[in-house]
């Protein structure tokens, strides 16, 4: 069977997902074995493999290659030991330009920072119609030296950072983007929708969409996460509070520890319901802390005030004459699986295999179906009207 693109480091699904918005088939390569079956149960094609090792010989003249290499040596929120290795991924880059794809010879800090480079292999050997790469914003130098390789194998190249909430994703991750083609002009896909705390509401388009809107929340409901890393806490502060009313924070691997809530703190900045979430990431074990609370204030008596909290898993406490003047209070629940998904713009229902630790990692590593597929669009030179609707 002939595919459309090959998606390198293809996890789950999300750049399968994008494509399969834009009527695009792709094959996906993969080695992380949980990923690969929700992948394959969701309908998107796997082959379990070492990116770096595998031949690139039985996909030529796939029109597109997608990649989305592993982001943990780069990313803010591991250990940051591929930073060290950053002048030798660039090195790679120019060796693999010139035909050498010898890796292991070279010493690095972080055993996954050479995956960032191995697309230049892939698109040398294939030389694809069209390409498109996606990190975090950290390493947009590296698509910026790629592009010039790429240039001088006569693509056009575009590369930027792409905030997915512009894209109607209900969470304001960011990321870098790479997109070429050696048969058509490229450049940044146009946004569709905006941000009403910064222009105004009656801007031409469409408002960012919101946590309750994703969700379907009640208003009021608070999405609180806290990172319990002193560095963290150190740099930014022990929580950052988010009402539903605003997109989500970035979802990272660790959003089942995240819990919602209603109300906010003095000491966290706030988004509410109707604002998209900040990034889900996919980060060490602690970071991040969701919240919902519920409870009671009672007043019982003459000047007498009791304090109950009750989870929204129990009963009520005993229902007085003065209920009116019950308050929410602090009660929590984790964000579940399905949340985090649709807050990444997965279908709710999407099929992830594996332990809790594994599916929100999968979720927190995948390309927001959302963004990728006006991305995708750009490079494949798919037109505007022939996209479909994503919650399809």
């Amino acid at each position: 069977m002939s595919y459309d693109a090959i998606d390198l480091y293809a996890g789950a699904g999300g750049w399968d997902q994008a494509a399969r918005q834009l009527g695009l088939s792709t094959v996906g390569l993969e080695i992380w074995h949980d990923a690969c079956v929700t992948a394959v149960r969701a309908g998107h094609p796997r082959i379990r493999c070492d990116i770096a090792t595998y031949p690139t010989a039985p996909f030529a003249g796939v029109p597109g290659v997608i990649a989305s290499p592993p982001c943990q040596p780069w990313s803010n929120a591991g250990k940051q030991l591929g930073k060290l290795d950053q002048p030798r991924v660039h090195d790679l880059v120019d060796r693999m330009a010139a035909g050498d794809d010898r890796w292991q010879d070279m010493p690095w800090e972080d055993d996954r920072s050479h995956h960032a480079a191995q697309p230049t292999r892939w698109v040398r050997d294939l030389m694809p119609e069209w390409a498109a790469f996606e990190q975090v914003p950290e390493v947009l130098p590296l698509w910026e030296h790629i592009g010039r390789v790429l240039r001088g194998w006569g693509y056009d190249v575009w590369t930027g950072k792409l905030c997915a909430a512009d894209y109607g994703v209900p969470q304001t991750r960011v990321r870098a983007v790479l997109i070429a083609s050696r048969v058509r002009r490229v450049s940044q896909p146009t946004p569709t929708h905006y941000d009403p705390e910064r222009y105004g509401y009656g801007l031409f388009g469409t408002p960012w969409v919101t946590m309750a809107e994703a969700l379907g929340w009640s208003g009021g409901d608070v999405l609180q996460s806290r990172r319990d890393s002193p560095k963290w806490v150190a740099e930014h502060g022990a929580r950052e509070n988010r009402t539903a009313s605003s997109p989500a924070p970035t979802i990272t691997g660790e959003a089942f520890r995240w819990k919602l809530s209603v109300g906010a703190r003095s000491n966290a900045t706030v988004r509410d319901l109707d604002q998209p979430a900040a990034t889900i990431l996919c980060s060490r074990p602690g970071n991040l802390l969701w919240t919902l609370q519920t409870g009671a204030n009672t007043e019982l008596g003459a000047g007498r005030v009791e304090r109950y909290e009750r989870t929204t898993d129990r009963p009520a406490p005993t229902v007085i004459g003065n209920t009116g003047r019950w308050k929410v209070a602090a009660g929590e629940r984790p964000v579940d699986l399905a949340e985090a998904a649709v807050l990444q713009s997965f279908p709710a229902d999407y099929p992830w295999h594996g332990n809790k630790t594994s599916t929100f990692q999968q979720v927190g590593n995948a390309v927001p179906p959302g963004l990728g597929a006006p991305v995708l669009a750009v490079a494949a030179g798919v037109p505007a009207a022939a996209r479909m609707d994503l919650a399809a």
